[in-house]
């Protein structure tokens, strides 16, 4: 079982996280399968029958209404469960995260801050 994806000695630049004046931590989370193709900065409720992840969606009433974590990966979780990582702490950018449904940065601010997420626009770009 991969915990981490396969991309060892490769990097890319993005602008997911803003700063490292908060500490980014990451823990293991299961995407439940059929979720389809998700990228990294996808923010993930968790289902309350299953424990496991998929896109926050403020219009569902299963769990994942709520915000929990952000994917630090892309992943394709359209046929099978993926056990990946996800940042549970740490600021990011509201422009780079993904939601589900219309949600957008504002619908998920203060969840996401009280659990040492925090948001931060880009500056300069």
């Amino acid at each position: 079982m991969n915990l981490v994806n396969n991309n060892f000695g490769t990097s890319s630049v993005d602008n997911l996280i803003s700063d490292s004046k908060h500490p980014i931590d990451v823990r293991s989370i299961v995407i439940a399968s059929g979720q389809g193709k998700l990228t990294r900065g996808t923010v993930i409720g968790i289902i309350t029958a299953s424990g496991k992840g998929a896109k926050v969606d403020s219009s569902k009433s299963d769990g994942t209404q709520t915000a929990n974590c952000i994917l630090t990966d892309d992943i394709d979780a359209t046929s099978a469960d993926v056990t990946t990582t996800a940042y549970i702490t740490g600021t990011f950018n509201p422009d780079e995260l993904v939601f589900g449904g219309t949600d957008t940065a504002a619908t998920h601010a203060t969840k996401l801050r009280e659990l040492g997420i925090f948001l931060k626009d880009m500056i300069g770009g």
